[in-house]
């Protein structure tokens, strides 16, 4: 089982990186590990034979090799195993988030308080001790943290002595049963499911690559062995290197789960397994011919293509498309963590993560933050140009009309409320956007105009469907409201909807029309 090092930052492994760089291509033996730098500029491959005083001693086909742990990732069966029975905060899974992440998010934390972090490595683990009083003080905060996988830390998370499992994905329902079982509590309940960020995942090329955009289906094929060459996407006649994540990872989970929703298809055996997105980016960017797919906080020096759906929308993986969750390959970060053994350390750790003073930190580490961005909407990418082009019917363009000067008043808020198919009630994450959008619009001016704006999926009449996303919108004012009490009684409100108009998904899928049923927040032009 692949173990992941999360360790500090360190320049003592790079002069082993002018001697051998070997890229993952196959599953490792039982005795083999594989070491790589979190920042994908150092691989080796070989057996281990020790792994001591904070150093692997492995031998390599190049000799035997002793390299600092430090900002190393190990994987291999062969790998030390971390212990999870120390004390202090266990924070356990998602190497996404676990690496690039937690270590500035803990950092913040500690300035949060008043305090600092002195972090050090153990046998695989990151140990963070927060210090009260700018490093001065007692220390207030032990937490460890162990990146693996979003599945290998629901798995730990059965232990008692873990807290925390980081995911780059929502935890699935047998997960869920099983850890029920295991006495840890109902894992989607509010005070254990905690939505930390958001991210994007980018279809990645070499940058000199000819091709813009791709499809879900394309893609489909591609990863599923069925198409092997440039020239059938419009590029050169050249075979097609093809990069995945390893298997349990969240962010593989999300991307085939989207990918093959359709076809039922697989991953082709011929797909190439890179064990972190930092070594995909710097693969896929050195070879002209390779496509693989990272979080965009790793897009570096590769280049991303749009995403182009069955019914025509073209989509980029902006960060405004991330907080809106319109982009087709959009997922979100989680914290989980158990009802039964949550300290007030890792309470504190997670409220401060979801809140709005660890934006900075989520941006810094190159995710997209929970807070409220503005868009003006006519530099809204082909939004009004899909719009125009939607329909024909004379009565659907008379409102059609109206929409559009609306639009050319108003500027779009990220913040964006949906619901269950043929109701009105709200999704799980309601409750984070109505607290960051109350926090916004306390900032605003005396006599701002917002607007709540419903539209729906593409089932039933048309009048009907805009009578219901009148009543969602109405529903969304009624909620902000109640949930802001006294505080916005500077803002003006007012309820509209446009039906089925405007679709920023298909309606061919479940997933297209779970997009397409929202409310947005659009607030008047200065």
């Amino acid at each position: 089982m692949p173990k992941k090092i999360n360790l500090l930052k360190s320049t003592s492994h790079v002069a082993f990186a002018l001697f051998a760089t070997f890229a993952i291509t196959g599953s490792l033996s039982a005795q083999d590990v594989q070491l790589q730098s979190s920042d994908g500029t150092f691989s080796a491959r070989g057996q281990l034979v020790n792994y001591e005083g904070g150093f692997y001693t492995i031998r390599t086909s190049l000799g035997t090799m002793r390299i600092s742990a430090e900002n190393m990732v190990c994987n291999g069966d062969a790998c030390p195993q971390p212990d999870l029975s120390a004390e202090g905060v266990m924070i356990v899974g998602s190497g996404s988030i676990g690496l690039g992440l937690m270590p500035l998010l803990l950092d913040g934390f500690a300035a949060s308080q008043g305090a600092v972090v002195d972090t050090s490595q153990d046998n695989g683990m990151l140990n963070a001790t927060v210090i009260s009083e700018a490093g001065f003080g007692d220390p207030i905060g032990e937490f460890k943290v162990n990146s693996s996988s979003s599945s290998e830390g629901f798995q730990a998370l059965q232990n008692e002595n873990v807290h925390i499992n980081m995911s780059s994905r929502r935890i699935r329902p047998q997960e869920a049963r099983s850890l029920r079982d295991a006495g840890a509590g109902n894992m989607i309940d509010v005070g254990q499911e905690h939505i930390i960020a958001a991210d994007s995942i980018a279809v990645i090329v070499h940058p000199n690559n000819p091709v813009q955009s791709i499809s879900l289906e394309t893609l489909d094929l591609i990863f599923s062995g069925n198409i092997t060459n440039w020239s059938e996407l419009g590029g050169s006649s050249a075979p097609i290197t093809v990069f995945g994540r390893e298997s349990g990872s969240g962010t593989a989970s999300v991307f085939e789960e989207k990918i093959f929703a359709a076809s039922g298809r697989r991953k082709s055996s011929f797909v190439r397994e890179i064990n972190t997105s930092q070594e995909m980016s710097r693969v896929v960017s050195s070879d002209p011919n390779a496509i693989g797919y990272v979080g965009t906080a790793f897009v570096r020096g590769a280049k991303a293509l749009d995403i182009v759906s069955s019914c025509g929308i073209r989509t980029s993986p902006t960060s405004f498309l991330a907080k809106t969750e319109e982009y087709p390959l959009q997922r979100r970060l989680y914290f989980y963590n158990r009802a039964d053994n949550l300290t007030f350390e890792a309470q504190d750790l997670i409220d401060y993560a979801v809140s709005s003073e660890a934006d900075n930190i989520i941006t810094k580490a190159g995710f997209v933050d929970l807070g409220v961005r503005r868009l003006a909407m006519d530099n809204a990418g082909t939004r009004m140009q899909d719009l125009i082009q939607s329909t024909t019917d004379p009565f659907e363009l008379g409102l059609m009309r109206e929409m559009l000067v609306d639009m050319f008043q108003w500027d779009r808020l990220s913040t964006t409320f949906r619901f269950s198919s043929g109701s009105s009630r709200l999704d799980g994450k309601a409750q984070v956007d109505l607290q960051r959008l109350v926090e916004y619009l306390q900032l605003q001016p005396q006599g701002t105009e917002v607007s709540l704006v419903g539209f729906t999926d593409g089932d039933g009449a048309f009048e009907a469907n805009r009578a219901l996303s009148v009543g969602r919108a109405q529903q969304v004012v009624d909620a902000i409201q109640l949930f802001a009490g006294p505080q916005l009684e500077k803002i003006s409100f007012v309820a509209k909807g446009y039906g089925e108009m405007a679709p920023v998904a298909c309606n061919d899928t479940l997933d297209g029309k779970r997009i397409n049923r929202r409310v947005e927040v659009w607030i008047r032009k200065p």
